[in-house]
């Protein structure tokens, strides 16, 4: 049995005040016995190539564990991301889509396809790319996020890092779970687990969730207040069969069925909208991984895992925020009353995938051990858009991506290792439209890392990395599309941004991992240097004369730099502190924007790139109040950071205070939890442009706010 550190009983009260303040590991359980001191449980990585201890792995790994999901009541993966250093995330849709780890990530997606977001988010071997909607947390062993290039395991996937989301895996005893939960704003979630052998050598688990809720804005014009809600449903299969000592397979099926409003802009800041026809951000997606495993002796295996992924998206928004009529009495009224627009996408993607790899080891002398890793990878991917805005508008949109691969561990001695690890990819697309642009490109992709590692002492490990990313690059097909409609000037600036190069991440890192004081404290901690060339970041213009908004990726070069460290520490035997601390320096060398108040294209120089704020803390307290009885405090925050390239603006920063409170009786839990205790309103994501008729269509910031205070109970039961 285990149970969350707090539950535990340790030896020291020593460090504890002044520990609150370092960063931390906030994904610690301890086995427990008979309310004795704890033993600290290994935490395993499953991301990599094999499983590995987290202590032992070198690399900046944050693993977030089911007892800090369910201290959050966190329902989807936006929920738990501000627990790990360095990562933000973008919405500008009902849910977070893309993640920025150490400032790198995608922003945001219209019309351009994009064939990966720089930061990969995987469920149990599924790749979902830019369909993050559908990380739901329900029935999750884990969250691991792995900053820096991941390129040897998933290649273009993973220029910036890898969010991978881990189910539990089904047992060979019989048991399950069932939750509800009720919160303010209308928000309500049920799930339902079960879990058990199915026949001598097969084992499932079948997990359901819903989760419904009003959202929190109020729509003065439709008096609704539910137009920006969500509405979110999701399974999970998983059947595993080990017929023999020599294989194993497992197969898992997803589904996810998300019907979430998206009315998140007000003219007037605030969470009172006038929009009359609201959005919405609609998916559904359904995805099988297969997996086997077969022992070719007592020093080799053969791995291949094969999936299949088809998704609906339909993203679609009010263009004006406001209504017809909107202008009466005002400067605007009546020749321009009459704006009204709305824009919609619908995409459809298909994916296949198949990955196999070969893993053995072997000893040259006695004093080592070899490990290896020998694979191939094929994936192929279909992405069709229908456009509805003023008229409609078709593209098709395909990629091959082929690969193989290479990674060796080796002992040099009984403190020394070494890790190389080697990627080739062959990258290539194709797209055309109804506005008879077509396109084609081939990209070769080299990625790869080079690690060595000294274990210091027992406790403690020094790793260096030198790591390469790559991502593909492509052709910007909506300015391509629009470009006879342009000025000269405008013209002119994209001509040469047309197509786009390939991007590649050198990552320079050193870290130290160690546990010390009997255990009680862990402490990691990592300093990275990474070096961007071709970085495709995404930028917009305006030509007013033609009324087009233009946005594009543009290939610059920069730098991001900084530090991260995470410590957790026992502060007695009925208290845990926990903290985590990132800070980030980012800087473009050079790039050119069309200056939306200036009215022309200007040159900026060093400055900081998109959602990189400069540093982000998360730190609290666990406490057992009694055998029954918890709590759990946190407080986290973020500095300010510039949200485009075409302004000077940028989303303030912030501190959230949440907490919550559990009691157990026999197999029920019952608890009570809130989120932004002190009702900051914060922004989630911003624009930059004019969109009010009354004052004349100025520009203005407008900002996308996060959740309010909100309240919740849920209740839990165990079979």
């Amino acid at each position: 049995m285990t149970t969350s550190i707090f539950h535990c009983f340790p030896r020291s009260k020593a460090l504890g005040a002044i520990l609150i303040s370092v960063s931390c590991l906030p994904a610690l359980t301890f086995a427990q016995q008979d309310a004795s001191l704890p033993v600290l449980e290994e935490i395993v990585v499953t991301a990599g190539f094999r499983e590995n201890d987290l202590m032992d792995s070198p690399g900046s790994v944050t693993v977030i564990n089911e007892d800090i999901i369910d201290d959050r009541a966190a329902q989807h993966l936006e929920s738990v991301l501000s627990t790990s250093p360095n990562i933000s995330y973008s919405s500008g849709a009902s849910r977070a889509r893309f993640v920025q780890i150490r400032g790198i990530g995608d922003l945001e997606q219209f019309v351009d396809p994009k064939h990966f977001p720089a930061v990969g988010i995987m469920v149990d071997g599924i790749n979902l790319g830019g369909t993050a909607n559908a990380g739901m947390l329900f029935d999750v062993e884990q969250v691991e996020i792995a900053r820096g290039p991941q390129g040897t395991r998933f290649g273009a996937s993973a220029l910036a890092g890898m969010v991978n989301i881990r189910g539990n895996r089904p047992t060979e005893s019989f048991e399950g779970y069932g939750q509800i939960g009720i919160g303010d704003y209308g928000s309500w979630h049920t799930k339902g687990v079960i879990s058990g052998p199915m026949s001598e050598a097969v084992t499932g688990r079948l997990a359901l969730h819903q989760n419904k809720g009003d959202g929190y804005i109020n729509n003065q014009f439709l008096n609704r207040n539910d137009t920006n809600g969500y509405d979110e449903t999701s399974m999970r299969a998983s059947i595993e069969f080990d017929p023999n000592d020599g294989s194993s397979y497992g197969l898992t099926a997803l589904y996810f069925d998300g019907q979430n409003g998206y009315d998140a802009y007000s003219l007037e800041n605030s969470r009172n909208t006038l929009s009359d026809k609201p959005g919405h951000d609609n998916q559904e997606t359904l995805a099988l991984a297969a997996r086997g495993m077969w022992q070719l002796g007592e020093s080799a295996a053969l791995e291949a895992v094969a999936t299949w992924l088809d998704s609906d998206l339909e993203y679609g928004f009010d263009e004006d925020w406001t209504f017809v009529g909107i202008c009466d009495g005002t400067l605007c009224d009546p020749v321009l009353d009459f704006y009204s627009a709305t824009d919609n996408y619908l995409r459809k993607r298909d994916e296949i995938s198949l990955d196999v790899r070969f893993l053995g080891d072997f000893s040259l002398v006695a004093s080592t051990d070899t490990q290896y890793v020998l694979g191939a990878y094929v994936q192929q991917r279909d992405e069709d858009l229908h456009r509805q805005a003023s008229g409609d508008f078709f593209s098709f949109y395909s990629t091959d991506r082929r690969a193989i691969y290479g990674q060796l561990d080796t002992t040099i001695n009984d403190r020394l290792s070494l890790t190389v690890g080697l990627r080739y990819e062959d990258f290539s697309d194709s797209y055309q439209d109804t506005i008879d642009l077509q396109s084609a490109s081939d990209d070769d992709l080299q990625s790869g890392e080079l690690t060595l590692t000294y274990s210091v002492a027992d406790n403690s490990l020094l790793y260096a990395t030198l790591s390469r990313g790559s991502k593909a690059g492509g052709v910007n097909t909506e300015v391509s599309a629009k470009l006879p409609s342009m000025q000269p000037i405008f013209q002119s600036f994209i001509q040469p941004r047309l197509n786009v190069g390939s991007e590649t991440l050198l990552n320079k890192e050193i870290g130290l991992k160690g546990s010390y004081l009997d255990n009680q404290l862990v402490l990691r901690t990592a300093l990275f240097h990474m070096r961007r060339d071709n970085a495709q970041l995404e930028s917009w213009m305006y030509d007013g004369v033609n009324y087009l908004w233009l946005g594009f990726l543009d290939n610059v070069d920069g730098n991001n730099w900084g530090a991260e460290a995470e410590v957790t520490y026992q502060f007695s035997d009925r208290v845990r502190l926990f903290s985590s601390l990132g800070w980030l320096e980012t800087e473009i060398d050079q790039i050119t924007t069309y200056d939306l108040d200036v009215g022309d294209f200007i040159v900026r120089e060093k400055i900081d790139q998109a959602k990189s704020p400069q540093w982000q803390y998360h730190l609290g307290a666990s406490i057992a109040l009694n055998e029954r009885l918890s709590a759990r405090i946190e407080l986290e925050g973020r500095d300010e950071s510039r949200f485009g390239y075409y302004h000077e603006k940028s989303i303030s920063g912030h501190d959230l205070l949440n907490a919550s409170l559990r009691y157990r009786v026999g197999r029920t839990e019952f608890q009570l939890w809130g989120r932004n205790l002190t009702d900051e309103d914060y922004a989630v994501h911003g624009l930059y442009f004019g969109n009010d008729p009354r004052k004349g269509w100025i520009n203005e910031t407008y900002y996308q706010y996060g959740a309010p205070r909100v309240f919740g109970v849920t209740a839990s039961y165990d079979f």
